[in-house]
């Protein structure tokens, strides 16, 4: 067997056998066609399995539309869902010679291994060999007959392509091949401790190179684990996107940091957008929300590291009557669920895991949300709507709709969808992400006064 990349290394320095990663890597492909996000699958996987099950999981995942219609070319009808997720596993791997991550004769010889050692897939290991020995024997006939499939073509849902045409038709395809990519690694600057200069100075110190991104962000040209990143433990600097990195900034311009502007981030976990708040309004009390207590922790470990305080609650924030004590906001951050479709290069699995009608049903949850919402802001005060969606029903359609029931609410900014590697309209020149960020929509509502 060739030797692993690095990125299977174990800590111990050997490198676990392929099939084994072949095994974990195809469950995960499984788990996903059967609804489970991969974050929660790579749980489950063995600590020393883990580094290699992810880097192959995302390039299978991100490859599972070619390699499904190649499946249906090699077998007449569908293989039993194990096997169909080990073939289409190897399959994904090793289309595309140039992106394989190991030569293809091994890929092919290690997944049949695989499939001989699993209980699930043990009596199919010789379909599977035939299949990809098939596939090796025909490969640019078998490519070539899938090339005018739209799902094998940009490996997403052919709905999803469907939307994208209709939602943004200058950039579509530019969305979907982006898509195609691992997404940069982007820091938020702590400015209370550095400037963005001079953190990126202590970075260039180490022979990390990055580029400064909106305001307080830097985009690193390679990835590298947070414990390296100068200060991280101290709070010094986060991982966030440069599109999440607009939010705070964005629902707080022009207001004065230095009064108690009692400040609700209505759907906060992880945290970022949280502690990003509490960086540069210090002296706010912010009462931050997450319906899912567990997810509420991370919320409290993010804002620990940062050494800073916020009241951090379990609670629908679609229900204030459970939770709210009668004293309006002067701004709310709603970052509404939504189908995560602006951050599917971060997550591959998204894709295949949403429905057609799931951005309907979430626009119905957002509208909501935005209606329980309202009431609690004073007038004069600020609502920032955000989703990391790049669906029009879960952006302007939505705030459209909701600004048609309310005659208080005033629409005092909206960039609209934020399209990585386009300069979004409307948004000030300070705000602007740049770079390669997610996909997101943002829209500052304001309550008329009186």
């Amino acid at each position: 067997m060739t030797q692993a990349p690095s990125h299977v290394q174990t800590l111990s320095g050997q490198s676990p056998p392929l099939w084994r990663l072949l095994q974990a890597t195809a469950s995960a492909v499984q788990a996903t066609r059967q609804g489970r996000s991969l974050t929660a699958q790579l749980e489950s996987v063995p600590h020393e399995l883990r580094p290699g099950v992810q880097a192959l999981s995302f390039q299978a995942l991100r490859q599972l539309g070619r390699a499904t219609a190649l499946r249906e070319l090699l077998a007449a009808k569908t293989p039993p869902p194990a096997v169909d997720a080990l073939l289409c596993t190897a399959l994904a791997l090793c289309w595309n010679d140039a992106d394989a991550p190991y030569p293809i004769h091994t890929l092919v010889n290690q997944a049949v291994e695989a499939a001989r050692k699993q209980r699930q897939t043990q009596a199919q290991s010789g379909f599977i060999n035939a299949c990809l020995r098939r596939f090796m024997r025909e490969h640019d006939t078998l490519v070539r007959q899938t090339d005018t499939d739209p799902q094998s073509q940009w490996n997403h849902p052919r709905w999803w392509v469907e939307r994208l045409q209709t939602d943004h038709p200058q950039h579509w395809q530019q969305l979907l091949t982006l898509a195609q990519k691992p997404a940069p690694m982007t820091l938020r600057v702590n400015t209370r401790f550095h400037a963005v200069a001079a953190y990126q100075q202590q970075l260039v110190a180490m022979g990390v190179s990055a580029q400064a991104v909106g305001q307080q962000g830097l985009q690193l040209t390679k990835a590298l684990p947070v414990h390296l990143l100068p200060g991280f433990s101290d709070g010094h600097v986060s991982v966030q996107d440069a599109a999440a990195q607009v939010a705070a900034p964005l629902l707080m311009q022009d207001m004065d940091a230095t009064k108690s502007w009692r400040i609700l981030d209505a759907c906060a976990a992880p945290g970022g957008k949280t502690g990003h708040l509490l960086e540069l309004y210090p002296q706010a009390h912010v009462l931050a929300l997450d319906v899912d207590e567990s997810r509420c922790e991370r919320i409290h470990q993010n804002l620990q590291r940062l050494a800073l305080s916020a009241e951090v609650r379990a609670a629908d924030a679609g229900q204030p009557a459970q939770w709210w004590d009668g004293n309006p906001f002067d701004a709310i951050l709603l970052d509404a669920p939504c189908t995560a479709s602006g951050i599917v290069r971060r997550h591959p699995d998204v894709r295949w895991l949403r429905r057609p009608t799931d951005s309907g049903q979430l626009a119905k949850t957002q509208a909501a949300l935005l209606k329980a919402l309202w009431p609690l802001l004073v007038p004069g005060g600020r609502l920032l709507y955000c989703t990391c969606s790049v669906f029009k029903a879960e952006g302007d359609e939505t705030v459209q709709a909701f600004l048609q029931r309310n005659t208080d609410a005033l629409l005092h900014l909206s960039p609209g969808h934020l399209i990585p590697g386009q300069a979004p309209i409307g948004l000030p020149v300070e705000h602007n992400p740049l770079g390669e960020h997610d996909g997101f929509y943002y829209a500052l509502l304001e309550k008329r006064q009186g």
